[in-house]
């Protein structure tokens, strides 16, 4: 893996956290979005999502993320949850890019989940890298023993400079369904901000190239 892939930067909402991956933060932000309601059903809904978190940034680590970041927010309307996290993947010659593959690989779908049927792959301009995949659908998540949750996924692969098949993938989630289009608007946003670093630490930006 190329040394570039372990210097990059990426923007995030003031509101968003980033989690060390062991837990701790994990457990002080769940603590701080508790405080902020009274409402038993939002409480519920928050301990749900730090259950989910919990299970997802474990296998996360597992997969060897870089960086975990996310959000519990309550609004007057109801609750956000999303989370960001970025891989570094290499892609087999020959090996085909699908969301359950992505999603189970780094740590967000069920073992044996069934392709979702609103699966899109395509092609984006990322500003500060190029041309880069896709992959956005529902893909379903373990939350304890026996209950899944749904998620909106979207992974976007950024190659790293000067390789072939060593990717950052940038994966962000939310089990907010009902705000589909508002939230895979939020998650391009976030991942439009997405530049790699060059040794000293300047943007290596593929549009000024």
């Amino acid at each position: 893996m190329s040394a570039a892939a372990q210097r990059f930067l990426l923007d995030v909402p003031d509101l968003w956290d980033t989690f060390d991956l062991n837990g701790e933060d994990l457990a002080r932000s769940r603590t701080k979005a508790l405080a902020g309601t009274d409402d038993p059903r939002r409480k519920a809904r928050i301990n749900d999502w730090f259950r989910q978190g919990r299970e997802v940034f474990r296998s996360a680590r597992r997969s060897g993320a870089l960086l975990a970041t996310g959000t519990a927010t309550s609004y007057d309307d109801g609750l956000f949850m999303a989370y960001c996290m970025v891989f570094a993947v290499t892609t087999p010659e020959g090996s085909e890019l699908t969301l359950p593959v992505l999603s189970r690989s780094l740590g967000v779908a069920s073992p044996g989940a069934a392709a979702s049927n609103d699966r899109v792959i395509s092609s984006v301009r990322i500003p500060h890298v190029g041309a880069a995949a896709r992959v956005t659908g529902t893909e379903v998540t373990r939350l304890t023993g026996d209950i899944d949750v749904k998620l909106l996924v979207m992974h976007t692969m950024m190659p790293v400079p000067g390789t072939e098949r060593d990717y950052l993938v940038v994966t962000l989630a939310s089990p907010n369904l009902p705000l589909k289009d508002e939230v895979y608007d939020l998650f391009d946003a976030i991942t439009g901000t997405f530049r790699f670093l060059a040794e000293d630490g300047t943007p290596l930006d593929a549009a000024a190239d």
